[in-house]
């Protein structure tokens, strides 16, 4: 049973300390996967409301790119007054958002239409890249520019939107192009939570930076061509990794997306560091917890285990009390009937010999009589520690019988053996020397009885008693002080069975 084994208590608090420790491993880190997946979810959520928002305002400006275009070709517009001619090409325009001016500019880069002034500023716009492009190319379709500086106004960075004009025959007769704001960007990514440590950014297709959060206005026009998180960028039109920003080497992780229809890139970064911060407050309450509870078991165990510790050495010391004698610390008649059961039994199953003695002290009711009940008991220690000293193997028993009687048991001893130990028992008890007038020796003595199954089938153990007793009293009436081994007067026969000793 657990509660005999002081032990066996820790280490089952230990077991149950370590599943705690397990279960609540476990539950952390499912609880940081959740982190994640909640922080992925809102960066996905994120970059979907400001792809669409985005792409948005950007049809819109581009509807007022087309809206111009077709007004242009349509015959006798150009010939319109200037004031009816603005409302039929820019009426559009209105509805976008952080639109700059809205530009026709011929085949050599001078504006012809402006929408933010009558007549149209005197600016050049041939060295433009949305103006070169479209020259070069009738193919390019809506164009987004790198950034740059306005030169109509003392506005913000911006880019262009432009489309390409083509005369009947194809040749190019210029572009219509509109101005943005990337103020725009600004204010939409300042309006999302991204934690501390998160990042947004806009890009062009080559990798050219258009707007970032945190701001910076240096980075702006800066190229990441080359860079780790731009060639993942590149790889498909959307996913999500974990990488280490170029631009401030923060470690994030990225959800990207390319705008459709605009040759755009946008992502959304949360800083591994914010993804995780929630989760540690909750994990370090929760360790700290567990630890306690872990500590306080083991604790508890150990202070369990050792109350159980004295408990069991008190029960040991009064299970000791209780089959040992008192005046001579040997082995009382209650622990006798238990050990001489088990040999006999050990005895009938092996056919290894067992011998036994019973030892009495003679005339020693005449001993107490003439000195007194406290010689007497000096004298049965005195005869105890004699046996004892002599019965030293381990397997051997010395037993105080009742009253003046001793027993030695002697497991795989024979007759021989027996006699030996009972006469070494016997002359050292003689050899105390302590004076017994009443005796016919002058000393205290003893007489001893054997029994031994070596020689002797004996068919119980009380059968095995009674004949070590049958020795014994034959001893004393032969004159005491003496050894006896049974059966008295036949010993040279051949072994016999017997169930009772002869009387």
């Amino acid at each position: 049973m657990v509660t005999r084994r002081p032990n066996a208590v820790i280490v089952i608090s230990l077991v149950l300390a370590a599943a705690i420790l397990a279960i609540s491993a476990w539950v952390l880190f499912e609880m940081r996967k959740d982190a994640l997946r909640r922080a992925q979810e809102s960066a996905f959520n994120v970059s979907l409301l400001v792809e669409r928002d985005t792409s948005r305002n950007l049809d819109i400006y581009d509807l007022s790119l087309q809206a111009v275009i077709e007004g242009v070709r349509q015959p006798g517009v150009m010939a319109l007054p200037p004031p009816i001619r603005q409302m039929v090409l820019f009426d559009r325009s209105a509805t976008a958002k952080d639109l700059g001016s809205l530009l026709v500019v011929d085949e050599k880069g001078d504006i012809i239409v402006d929408s933010q002034a009558v007549p149209a500023r005197r600016v050049n716009v041939a060295d433009r890249d949305y103006f070169q492009v479209h020259r070069a190319s009738p193919t390019v379709g809506l164009y987004v520019s790198h950034p740059f500086m306005p030169r109509l106004s003392s506005g913000t960075v911006s880019i262009a939107l432009s489309r390409r004009l083509s005369h009947p025959d194809g040749s190019f007769a210029g572009i219509v192009v509109g101005t943005m704001r990337l103020n725009y960007f600004r204010k939409l990514f300042d309006g999302v939570n991204l934690g501390e440590g998160g990042s947004m950014a806009l890009m062009l297709a080559d990798g050219t930076m258009l707007m970032r959060r945190p701001y910076d206005a240096q980075i702006t026009g800066r190229s990441l061509q080359g860079t780790a998180n731009y060639t993942r960028f590149t790889e498909a039109p959307s996913g999500d990794f974990f990488g280490t920003a170029a631009i401030d080497g923060v470690a994030r992780w990225y959800a990207y997306r390319h705008i459709a229809g605009y040759p755009m890139i946008l992502d959304v970064a949360i800083a591994t560091g914010d993804i995780y911060t929630e989760w540690r407050r909750r994990a370090w309450i929760i360790g700290s917890l567990v630890t306690a509870v872990d500590v306080a078991l083991v604790a508890l165990a150990v202070l369990f285990a050792q109350q159980l510790r004295r408990r069991i050495a008190v029960e040991e010391e009064l299970r000791m009390l209780a089959r040992t004698d008192g005046l001579t610390g040997l082995n009382n008649r209650r622990a006798f009937e238990e050990i001489i059961e088990a040999e006999w039994r050990r005895t009938q199953r092996s056919a290894r010999p067992l011998s036994m003695l019973l030892i009495d002290v003679d005339n020693f009711k005449g001993f107490n009589d003439l000195y007194g009940h406290s010689a007497g008991d000096d004298a049965l220690v005195a005869v105890a520690r004699c046996i004892a000293g002599h019965v030293r193997r381990p397997g051997d028993s010395a037993v105080r019988y009742g009253g003046e009687e001793f027993v030695a048991l002697l497991p795989d001893t024979g007759e021989a053996g027996a006699m030996r130990i009972a006469e070494q028992i016997r002359a050292a008890v003689q050899s105390l020397g302590m004076r017994h007038v009443a005796s016919a020796h002058h000393v205290l003595t003893i007489s001893i009885g054997i029994a031994s199954t070596e020689r002797q089938r004996f068919g119980t153990c009380r059968a095995f008693v009674n004949a070590a007793d049958t020795a014994l009293y034959e001893a004393k009436g032969a004159g005491r002080n003496r050894v006896v081994v049974w059966p008295v007067e036949a010993r040279a026969e051949e072994p016999q069975t017997v169930d009772q000793p002869a009387g």
